[in-house]
């Protein structure tokens, strides 16, 4: 853990935390980076879908019903 950690309390299902430390065991790292990473991760994928959204804003909405429309009319429901 590097000087720079903040600290936090977290309250897991019991069925996770004891798979966290299994793997954590299997890859000889700590549940905290195991924890670390997988909140990195999740956080990169929001940032990846707040871009995605912002990439698109330009588009045109299209309505549930409209979208319902042109399936049918295409053939595809």
């Amino acid at each position: 853990m590097s000087t720079g950690s903040k600290r936090a309390t977290v309250y897991l299902d019991p069925a996770l935390h004891k798979a966290l430390k299994l793997k954590a065991v299997e890859t000889s790292r700590s549940v905290s980076d195991l924890v670390n990473d997988a909140v990195r991760e999740s956080l990169a994928e929001d940032a990846e879908d707040l871009q995605a959204f912002a990439d698109r804003v330009a588009e045109p909405l299209v309505s549930y019903e409209s979208m319902v429309k042109k399936l049918k009319r295409d053939g595809l429901i």
